[in-house]
Order: C-alpha cells, then sequence, then structure tokens
C-alpha cells in the first residue's frame, strides 16, 4: 500500500494512504445518495432534488413535514446504528484477530436482547425501558464475557470461544423468555427482536446520536494502537501501546456502541460482521479501518433498509431481515474464503 505525505504550515504533516483516502470518500457519497434517495421514499414520493431543497429549508408545507417530521429521523437513525455496529464489530474483529469476532456471534447482541426482553416481558416495560434494558444487558454481558476469557490478558481466541458459548445460552434465555410471555409482551418481543427502523423519530436519535458524537472520536483516536494489538500484545508493548488499558477502553466502547445501537433500532444482525471485512477489503489497507467501516456500516443498513421498504411491494419487511439474508450469505462466503485459505 503506498503511503503519501500531505505538509501543512507550520512543519504539521499527515500521512495517508490514497487508496483508503479514495474509499473512505466514495463511501461517504454512496451514503448520501441512498440516504437523499431514501428519504424521497414512501406513499408521499419526492425526487432527489425536492429532497435536497426541503432540507435546505426551500419545501413546501407538506414536504417539510414528510421529511423533516417523519423521514430524516429514521434515516439519520440508520446512518448512526450502522455506524456504531460497524465499528464495534471492527474493535472486537481486531482485538480477537478473528474476521468472526462480531459481536452479533460473540454474544453481546444477544445480551442486549436479554435484557430488552427481561423489561417487555417480565416488567411490561414500554419502548424507553426496553432500551434502558437493552443497555444494561449488552454492558453486563460484556463484562461478564471479559472476565470469563480474562487468563492473564485476553486473547483473541479464548474471547471468541467464551464469546459463542455465551451466545448460545443467552439464546437459550430469549427462547425461554418468550415461552413466559403473554400474547401481546410475545408480540412486542418478536417484533422488537426482528430489528426495524420502522416509527423512529427524534427521540430515539439524539440520546444515539450523543454516544456516537462521544465514542466514535475515542475509538478512532485508539485507531493506530488498535492497529498495533493486531500484531499481538508483545509487538504491541515493544511499540509503547498500554496494552490492557487501551484493550479495556476500547472494547468497553465497542460494548456501549453496540447495545446503544441494539437499544435504537433492535438486534439488527450481521451488519457488524461484515461491514469491517467489506470495508478492509475496498480499501485493501492493513489495520481496522474504522472510518471506512463506520461509512460501511451506514450505507449497507440504508441501502437494506431501501430494499426492505421497496423490493417487496406493499409488504415492507422489517431492515433486520434483509441484513440477515445478505449477512448470511456473506457468512458463508467468508467460511469459505477462511478456509480455503487454510485459516479455519
Amino acid at each position: 500500500m503506498t503511503t503519501k505525505t500531505l505538509r501543512a504550515g507550520g512543519g504539521l504533516s499527515v500521512r495517508y494512504e490514497p487508496r483508503a483516502a479514495l474509499s473512505v470518500l466514495g463511501l461517504l457519497v454512496l451514503a448520501v445518495a441512498v440516504a437523499v434517495v431514501l428519504i424521497g421514499t414512501g406513499d408521499f414520493p419526492m425526487t432527489p432534488g425536492e429532497v435536497v431543497d426541503t432540507l435546505l429549508g426551500e419545501g413546501t408545507a407538506v414536504q417539510e413535514f414528510a421529511v423533516m417530521d417523519l423521514r430524516l429521523p429514521r434515516v439519520l437513525v440508520a446512518v448512526c446504528v450502522g455506524a456504531a455496529l460497524a465499528v464495534g464489530g471492527a474493535v472486537f474483529q481486531s482485538v480477537s484477530r478473528n474476521p468472526l469476532g462480531s459481536p452479533d456471534v460473540i454474544g453481546f447482541g444477544q445480551g442486549a436482547t436479554v435484557g430488552a426482553l427481561t423489561v417487555i416481558v417480565l416488567f411490561q416495560g414500554g419502548a424507553a425501558a426496553a432500551a434502558g434494558g437493552a443497555v444494561v444487558g449488552g454492558l453486563v454481558t460484556g463484562v461478564t464475557i471479559y472476565l470469563l476469557a480474562w487468563k492473564k490478558g485476553v486473547h483473541g481466541y479464548r474471547l471468541v470461544l467464551v464469546g459463542i458459548g455465551a451466545a448460545a445460552m443467552l439464546t437459550s434465555v430469549i427462547h425461554y423468555l418468550i415461552t413466559k410471555a403473554n400474547l401481546v409482551d410475545a408480540t412486542r418481543a418478536t417484533v422488537w427482536m426482528t430489528g426495524s427502523l420502522d416509527g423512529r423519530d427524534w427521540s430515539q436519535f439524539w440520546p444515539l446520536f450523543a454516544v456516537c458524537c462521544v465514542l466514535l472520536p475515542l475509538v478512532l483516536g485508539h485507531g493506530r494502537a488498535l492497529r498495533m494489538l493486531e500484531m499481538g500484545d508483545d509487538a504491541a508493548y515493544a511499540l509503547g501501546v498500554k496494552v490492557e488499558r487501551t484493550r479495556i477502553v476500547l472494547m468497553a466502547s465497542a460494548v456501549l456502541l453496540v447495545a446503544v445501537a441494539t437499544s435504537a433500532a433492535g438486534p439488527i444482525v450481521f451488519v457488524s460482521l461484515s461491514a469491517p471485512q467489506l470495508a478492509r477489503r475496498l480499501t485493501r489497507a492493513p489495520g481496522p479501518n474504522l472510518a471506512a467501516s463506520a461509512l460501511m456500516g451506514s450505507a449497507l443498513l440504508l441501502s437494506a433498509d431501501w430494499i426492505a421498504t421497496n423490493a417487496f411491494g406493499e409488504r415492507q419487511l422489517p431492515v433486520g431481515v434483509v441484513t440477515g439474508i445478505l449477512g448470511g450469505c456473506y457468512l458463508l462466503w467468508l467460511l469459505v474464503t477462511e478456509r480455503k485459505a487454510g485459516r479455519i
């Protein structure tokens, strides 16, 4: 990978990789384009030009209501959820040094689901309470898996094995909670578990946005250290990285990002698994590619939501169904590729 240096005044300079930079720019353009098209889709269709005019304050009253009150919050939630899930997945894949080390494979997504279902089924809590339960469940699961995987440090293979075991047990708890629920609560729980962006408004967006504004820059600021961790603890120590402290900060941030994203839209599967790997293959750059992963996650979730809304006629699907189908196909391809390469 060719690296270039951009020199600024005052002796400052920035190193960058042209392909990675172009990939990030392309993903940003793609995410914005899909977002504009998605905002214009619905029972009251709008052209991309009308959407842009409305966003700039030049639309009619009806257009402003459709965009600002109904569609824009949903799209912005999708952007934040996709970025949070993708960055969380990139962190865990880098820490575990395993492309299967994704939050929805090693139990964190299931932990958030158990937290939300506990509130819905056992306490008949509303949407806000279920969101809080998802955050608490994700955090408790993250701490538990970290402690169980600890043995003079946390190593990737142990984290993945413990996480897969925890995911299996938590899945059983999910099924048990469903069997204990009455018909109304079971229906609510099933709808929530599917993962959907329907009905998302500004009340779901602002807490999610606030968390992303704090944690995404924090994780991006540790990008170099995370890249060093991929080479192993000994190499990272030799390069001056405070390994355990860095790992704890990154894993805690990733768990919280995944938990908050799950609380906002439900357990949308496979975005955290596929987005970082697709970003890595697109940029062809070593390391976690955090910025590219975030934009890839947003673009993937926006595209999946457009497919769920338009590809099946009047029968709109929850976005989690589409990501599950696409992610399952990607997982099969990844397993075949890793097997041919002799890594599994």
